[in-house]
């Protein structure tokens, strides 16, 4: 389970990040940038703490 949290954290990451970049290169238009940064901020801060700073599972039943 701490594995999916991670990937869905660090793809909400790069949700966070690349719109930036894709609106330097015209890519995306702003409003489209901003709902995708929001969105992947909301979804970072939801599934960041489900992981982050907690033993891996293995270790700590051994």
């Amino acid at each position: 389970m701490r594995r999916i949290f991670q990937t869905v954290s660090w793809i909400a990451l790069a949700a966070t990040a690349m719109p930036s970049i894709l609106f330097l290169y015209g890519s995306i238009d702003l409003d489209g940038a901003k709902l995708v940064m929001l969105l992947g901020t909301i979804v970072w801060f939801v599934a960041t703490p489900l992981w982050m700073g907690r033993r891996i599972e293995q270790a700590a039943e051994a």
